[in-house]
């Protein structure tokens, strides 16, 4: 009988990790699009971090439910399956709604019902992420880690690159509109919804009916857990109490690691957040030279009009970030291809702290960027007009990319060996807490650092995300590796 867990082709550890690209599509139309649409259905600047709150919070609650519900779940799916293709129906349904919001007008006020299916969406999204997570852990060995962890990241950015730039292409290619009056989502948004919702449904739908999990008593013999059973771990359900008891008790005696990489996470999620949230505005203002004011509603309000030009700025710059956007995608997803080979040859610390000190250095580099001279550019699939400035923030993306790559893979595959395998679902759930609380924190100090340390000035934001994220790539050099707990099982199970 086997003992040692089988190692997968190529296409196996594709399988498994695929139906992230559709899951990222959808988040990667969220983080381009969430701030042009609240903003266009009426949020100011300082209020658009609270309204980011949604996505954190979310994860901060879900993930370590789904994560303990899928440590207990076996059924025909599988163990991660259920919750990865449940968690995709829910946030097909947001994703459909959320650019539908002034329909439902006569029920509640367009932007409550955005930030609504912003709730919805979020926590669909994060009932994806921790099983995903957990599914590479459970079904790649300990010597395909770093591969399995790498061609999720280079899927996961696939999916973002498509999903930044989707509604650039429908507006400069197919010619939808990109503008639209308060209260009000452009069409172009719209479309690159519904398609997004799509394509997340047929990715996962794949992963789940082209990965088959193992079976109970074959994971357990893999993992080096005795005598731990199906029927004993579904069937005994304890009192709430005793369950949140047990859930503290896991939390105060998680692994060192896990607690060492809480502190690079929270710097580098911080920065993440600020960035989602006020790239936007920052380049409006900085790069297309459009006044702050154009940002209060009620300045706005009071305006006899919105000039044509603000509105085609804001239009512009909005769909410009889904080209940035993209663009770091596509440089993360390059730099996934050699980041398992580069750590393996140089160690996962250097090339972790080596990528963040990078992203943190690209995000202050945009001050360096303002150009107003407008220029052609041929996007292959189009031709553009847009200020140089625009163009060269390119190239602080190269090194967005990098950290981004490496974030979505080296605290996994650093945290992996570390962790007991009959609660990897539950601990990679008490993760996000390192990916929740940070963006949690950003969202309730960022607005009003903008608002009363830069006046509203979004670029200056920015750079403290480049800030934060440098002293994150420090942080790395503390953490300290375990691999030597891959059969470990919690104390007193």
């Amino acid at each position: 009988m086997q003992t040692t867990q089988p190692r997968l082709s190529f296409w196996q550890i594709w399988n498994v990790s695929f139906g992230f690209l559709g899951v990222q599509f959808g988040f990667a139309l969220q983080n381009a699009n969430v701030s042009r649409i609240l903003s266009d259905l009426g949020a100011d600047l300082h209020s658009l971090s609270l309204f980011w709150l949604v996505a954190p919070v979310m994860g901060l609650i879900v993930q370590p439910i789904v994560g303990s519900a899928s440590d207990r779940t076996w059924n025909r799916l599988g163990r991660r399956r259920p919750f990865i293709l449940a968690g995709a129906i829910a946030a097909v349904v947001g994703m459909i709604l959320l650019p539908n919001a002034p329909i439902f007008v006569a029920f509640l006020a367009p932007m409550i019902m955005g930030a609504l299916m912003v709730a919805l969406m979020d926590a669909s999204f994060n009932v994806c992420f921790q099983p995903f997570r957990s599914l590479v852990s459970d079904m790649v060995p300990p010597s395909q880690r770093n591969v399995g962890y790498s061609i999720q990241s280079l899927l996961i950015n696939i999916g973002a690159v498509i999903g930044s730039i989707l509604p650039f292409v429908l507006t400069n290619v197919i010619g939808l509109e990109n503008t639209a009056q308060m209260g009000e989502v452009a069409p172009s948004v719209m479309w690159a919804f519904y398609i997004g919702a799509t394509v997340l449904l047929g990715t996962v739908i794949w992963t789940v009916i082209r990965t088959k999990e193992y079976a109970p008593q074959d994971y357990n013999r893999y993992k080096g857990l005795k005598e731990e059973t199906v029927t004993e771990n579904s069937q005994t359900k304890a009192p709430l109490m005793t369950r949140l008891a047990e859930f503290f008790r896991l939390v105060k005696n998680m692994p060192k690691t896990m607690k060492q990489l809480a502190v690079v996470q929270f710097f580098s999620w911080f920065a993440l957040f600020i960035m989602w949230v006020y790239t936007t505005p920052a380049i409006t203002q900085h790069i297309w030279n459009v006044d702050k004011q154009w940002f209060d509603p009620a300045f706005i309000a009071a305006a006899p009009m919105v000039p044509e030009s603000i509105t085609m700025a804001k239009g512009a710059a909005g769909d410009w970030v889904g080209i940035l956007f993209a663009a770091y995608s596509v440089f993360a997803a390059i730099f996934s291809v050699f980041l398992a080979r580069l750590a393996d040859q140089f160690g996962r610390k250097i090339v972790y702290a080596g990528a963040l000190a990078l992203g943190g250095l690209s995000y202050v580099s945009f001050l360096l960027f303002q150009d107003l001279t407008m220029v052609n550019v041929n996007l292959l699939i189009t031709e553009v007009t847009v200020p140089l400035g625009a163009v060269k923030l390119l190239i602080p993306m190269v090194g967005v990319g990098i950290a981004w790559a490496a974030i979505l893979a080296m605290p996994y595959a650093m945290l992996a060996g570390a962790l007991p395998a009959n609660k990897t679902g539950v601990y990679m759930g008490i993760f996000n807490f390192t990916v929740a609380a940070p963006q949690i924190v950003s969202g309730l100090t960022a607005g009003w650092i903008l608002s009363s340390v830069f006046d509203n000035d979004a670029k200056y934001i920015i750079v403290v995300a480049g800030i934060s994220m440098l002293i994150g790539a420090l942080a790395v050099f503390f953490v300290k590796e375990s691999d030597t707990h891959e059969h470990a099982t919690v104390k007193g199970e």
